[in-house]
């Protein structure tokens, strides 16, 4: 097993990160660069994303010719990790959710006709868009299956209606990839649609107040009143709703991991040099066993959830869906973010705690990573349910 990057990744992944260290994480201490809701002001976020493109760093998850610099999925894992160590930077790379993993799901499985309107925008970073899946109770929320909006026939379309919460980039979005149920089929009941902001019918009915900083359009409820889309923007076929879910959130899942690794190490990164200068009891701090154990488990956890991460990666890339392997990575990195941020806190104190760094951000941020794209618990029964069918194979080698 080779775990050492191709030349021409490592290098990319070099640029990355002297990029991310001279032209963006400068603008994380000045307070002129934040907007209300917390994340990088847009009048801040265009040049640098000019910047961005003059540097041939744009869209890494995207194909060349659409203008992005087609990585394969293990090399978008050591280079997401890199941009991951800003706050501001995934978005400043348009790698930031929900349009990466948008992005990703219609190169894969939209025509060529959307593509062009749907994709390109996207990938320009002319237009946002978001994914709306989500519903409140009794919906769906982790069970696809208890979708209750839905979408009826009508003539050479189709008449949407329901509710959506919890949206992310619903607020700023222009394009919208919405998951409703097209019949009461237990496997093909679901299908996904492409829906423009403007369209009669679509209400953005909140921006709903979260705990943590928030990406650009926050989490937002939507309503769809008898909304009307032409068959022609209906996403795969009809009843792939549920398989249109499946190759998003697998990708999604697994690039969440990347970019939270890279906010783990900056974490470290931050309370390094901190512990080593700072004296307690006649000695810096890092020459007390216990904050070595605190730092020595913290490193451990960001280089097991490398390990798992790039695994899934390379399986991906293969053709496999990655199941067990993407719940995997995304239990041990979720855990993993809030254990670094956390120790990070813990051992630079007040300071810690205090707004003088980005950690109090990142530890608010933190907590949403065991609740994103599948709660820890739901990727646990996916893990004991691979186990109890598979036996002695699911720790098969490949």
């Amino acid at each position: 097993m080779d775990f050492s990057l191709a030349p021409e990744t490592e290098s990319l992944r070099q640029r990355l990160r002297d990029f991310v260290e001279s032209e963006i994480m400068p603008l994380e201490a000045d307070p002129s660069c934040y907007d209300a809701h917390e994340n990088i002001a847009l009048e801040k976020l265009e040049p640098l994303r000019a910047k961005v493109k003059a540097a041939g760093l744009w869209a890494l998850q995207m194909p060349k010719a659409r203008g992005g610099q087609g990585l394969s999925v293990a090399a978008m894992a050591a280079c997401y990790e890199e941009m991951g160590r800003s706050i501001f930077g995934p978005v400043a790379f348009n790698c930031a959710a929900p349009d990466d993993g948008n992005m990703i799901l219609l190169e894969k499985v939209a025509t060529e006709e959307q593509k062009a309107r749907w994709l390109q925008p996207v990938v320009d970073g002319t237009v946002r868009s978001a994914f709306a899946m989500t519903e409140p109770a009794p919906g769906a929320g982790s069970d696809p299956g208890l979708m209750l909006s839905r979408a009826e026939r009508d003539g050479d379309g189709w008449i949407l209606n329901g509710d959506k919460w919890f949206i992310t980039g619903a607020g700023v979005a222009q394009h919208f990839i919405v998951v409703v149920r097209t019949s009461d089929d237990a496997r093909k009941g679901l299908s996904a649609f492409l829906v423009h902001r403007d369209t009669p019918g679509l209400e953005i009915v909140r921006r709903i107040p979260i705990m943590g900083p928030e990406e650009h359009g926050g989490h937002c409820e939507l309503r769809f009143v008898n909304l009307r889309v032409p068959d022609g923007d209906r996403l795969m076929n009809v009843g792939d709703g549920l398989k249109v879910t499946q190759i998003r959130l697998g990708t999604a899942r697994l690039t969440h991991c990347m970019r939270w690794l890279g906010m783990a190490r900056r974490a470290l990164e931050i309370a390094r040099p901190y512990v080593a200068e700072r004296q307690s009891f006649g000695v810096p701090l890092s020459e007390h066993e216990g904050v070595q154990w605190l730092l020595g488990e913290a490193a451990m956890s960001i280089e097991l959830g490398r390990l798992l991460t790039m695994r899934a990666a390379v399986k991906l890339d293969g053709g496999d869906f990655a199941r067990k392997e993407i719940s995997m990575a995304k239990i041990q990195v979720a855990d993993t973010l809030h254990k670094a941020v956390d120790t990070a806190i813990q051992l630079l104190g007040a300071k810690g705690y205090s707004k003088d760094t980005p950690l109090e951000w990142m530890y608010r941020y933190a907590r949403q990573a065991r609740l994103v794209d599948g709660a820890s618990e739901v990727h646990k029964m996916v893990l004991a349910r691979a186990f109890l069918d598979q036996g002695q194979d699911f720790w098969g080698w490949e």
